[in-house]
């Protein structure tokens, strides 16, 4: 069996990470397993760009731009949803490649930024294929954005859309989910795979995904990788104290309105009489306009950091991994945390639940409480048992979410497509 992945990268978020871990599961359970991308940032054999020459990674640039600005220009309503919605009207044909032509299945990922267009999307459904979608994100099933935030309209028919500067019943969201009614016409040849039981949820709720099998996997992670080291050595290599508390935040973009930086912010400070001195901050992830000033403890920025190898030290190093998302769905940092034995806090939302249990492995808060952040950091800095609370975090990664359970539950959902 062949199975081409459809992403539009290799590197650079959280889609793409967990499509290569996907892809790295695969393979090591015998999988002929090969992915695609618009855009390739790794030197890893089983993975083809379409950008393979000069002129094609400027098309490759020009479809982005070309799929982003008008959006930015005409339409966003501000800076924050600048890269939240996405039209799919730009793309390129990938149907007659040999990796396409050649599959016995196509599996679909994050597919945005210019890669492929709805139109793209529709010839590929039509090449008789059977075809499996994982969702990272809400977009498969709303008129264009990622995440829906309150808004409900994508269990009816979208328009009105809260992210436009002049929502309209006949908006370019109405337009999107309209184009989105024509992907797939055969209901019996797909399945939608969600990161999570969250997810997996919404999405039956939307009209566009009425009738078609809905299944919720997590994604896979290298436990081998992801695994408890000695911190005391971590925080020397990091030049980190070794005598105190560190309290870990990371993220692609630690900016973006999703990741709750606010949140963070407030819990800290309700903490900072308890803790005085004896805490200090660490931040990975993209920084571009948040002041740490504004956090009241010494702060260790280390900017992007692209090793695994090296997050999970970071990971590792850390008394306690908080993440005070309001929206997100099965974020890998929580799974990076956990799998290296690091307690996790977070708020009660999105897929954060499937992987955090409340008051063994961490702490889940009430949302967008930052008073329950802030006792959630408490009760982990100041648990007992410590060491059962790491061990439950390690134990809770084993038993769900390693690359041989997360390949065997994607290699069943092929063979029955087959079948």
């Amino acid at each position: 069996m062949k199975v081409t992945l459809i992403n539009t990268s290799d590197a650079g978020g959280g889609a793409p990470a967990a499509c290569m871990r996907l892809l790295k599961a695969l393979r090591q359970n015998k999988a002929d397993a090969r992915l695609l991308v618009q855009e390739k940032h790794t030197d890893d054999d089983s993975v083809t760009t379409i950008a393979n020459s000069p002129f094609a990674k400027l098309m490759a640039m020009y479809r982005n731009l070309r799929e982003r600005l008008p959006f930015i220009v005409f339409d966003a309503e501000n800076r924050s949803v600048r890269f939240a919605f996405s039209t799919a009207k730009t793309g390129t044909d990938i149907s007659t490649h040999k990796l396409v032509k050649d599959a016995d299945v196509l599996h679909l990922h994050w597919i945005n930024q210019g890669f492929q267009s709805i139109n793209n999307l529709i010839r590929l459904s039509r090449l008789g294929k059977p075809v499996v979608w994982t969702l990272h994100d809400m977009w498969a099933f709303t008129g264009g954005c990622h995440y829906a935030g309150d808004c409900d309209h994508f269990t009816h028919q979208c328009g009105h859309c809260w992210m436009l500067k002049k929502p309209r019943a006949r908006d370019i969201s109405n337009k999107g989910w309209k184009r989105k009614m024509h992907l797939f016409s055969d209901k019996d040849s797909i399945v939608f795979i969600t990161c999570s039981n969250w997810l997996a949820g919404v999405a039956r709720k939307s009209s566009l995904l009425e009738g078609y099998r809905i299944e919720a996997i997590p994604n896979p992670i290298d436990t081998n990788i992801f695994a408890p080291q000695n911190d005391k050595v971590d925080r020397i290599k990091w030049t980190l104290p070794a005598d105190k508390k560190i309290i870990l935040f990371g993220a692609a973009n630690i900016a973006d309105r999703r990741k709750g930086l606010i949140y963070l912010v407030e819990a800290l400070e309700l903490l900072k009489k308890e803790y005085g001195t004896e805490v200090e901050i660490v931040i990975f992830g993209k920084n571009k306009a948040f002041d740490m000033d504004l956090l009241p403890y010494k702060v260790h920025q280390m900017g992007v950091v692209t090793s695994q190898d090296k997050l999970a030290e970071l990971y590792s190093l850390a008394d306690v991994f908080v993440t005070p998302a309001v929206e997100d769905n099965l974020p890998n940092t929580v799974m990076e945390a956990l799998s290296c034995g690091t307690p996790v806090v977070a708020f009660n939302t999105g897929g954060i639940p499937d992987m955090v249990d409340h008051l063994k492995n961490g702490y889940l808060a009430e949302y967008k409480s930052a008073v329950d952040l802030a006792a959630g950091i408490s009760f982990v800095l100041n648990e007992a048992n410590a060491v059962e609370l790491s061990k439950n975090a390690r134990n809770k990664v084993l038993q769900n979410f390693t690359n041989e359970i997360v390949a065997q539950k994607y290699m069943a959902v092929y063979q029955s497509l087959l079948k």
